[in-house]
C-alpha cells in the first residue's frame, strides 16, 4: 500500500509543504519516489510522519532532537541505546512539563472557585430576604 503526498497530507492534517519540509530537514527519512518523481509514502513512511507529528505537536520535542533520533535510527541497531537515551531524556522533560501544567491547572481551578464563591455571595446578597 502506498499513498500520495496529498493523501498523507489529508490523513495527518499536515500541509504538503510541511511534509516536504519534514523530509528535507531530516525529520522523516527520505520518501520513495515513483518513476514520475512523485513521492509515494509507504506504511513505514506514514508511521514516521505520525510519530514526528505526535512528538512535535503533542509532546513539543525539539526539532533538533527528532532529527538526531531519525538520523540515528537510519544507522541501525548499533544506535539503539543512544536512541533510547534520547527518548528517555525527552520523557523526563515532558513529565516535568506535565507536572508544571498540572500545578498551573490546579491554581487556576482554585482561583476560579474563589470567583465563583464571590459571585455566589453577591448574588445571594441581591436576593430579597425571605422571612
Amino acid at each position: 500500500m502506498s499513498m500520495s503526498i496529498a493523501e498523507v497530507s489529508e490523513k495527518f492534517k499536515l500541509t504538503q509543504d510541511t511534509l516536504r519540509y519534514y523530509e528535507r530537514i531530516g525529520l522523516i527519512p527520505p520518501v520513495t519516489r515513483n518513476k514520475s518523481g512523485m513521492r509515494t509514502y509507504t506504511e513505514e513512511d506514514c508511521r514516521w510522519v505520525d510519530f514526528i507529528k505526535c512528538m512535535r505537536q503533542s509532546a513539543g520535542l525539539p526539532v533538533e532532537t527528532l532529527i538526531e533520533y531519525v538520523t540515528l535510527s537510519r544507522q541501525g541497531d548499533a544506535t539503539l541505546e543512544t536512541r533510547k537515551g534520547l527518548l528517555t531524556e525527552q520523557r523526563t522533560r515532558l513529565a516535568g512539563k506535565i507536572a508544571e501544567m498540572t500545578d498551573t491547572l490546579l491554581r487556576l481551578d482554585d482561583k476560579i472557585e474563589r470567583y465563583e464563591q464571590t459571585i455566589l455571595k453577591k448574588e445571594q446578597a441581591l436576593r430579597p430576604q425571605q422571612d
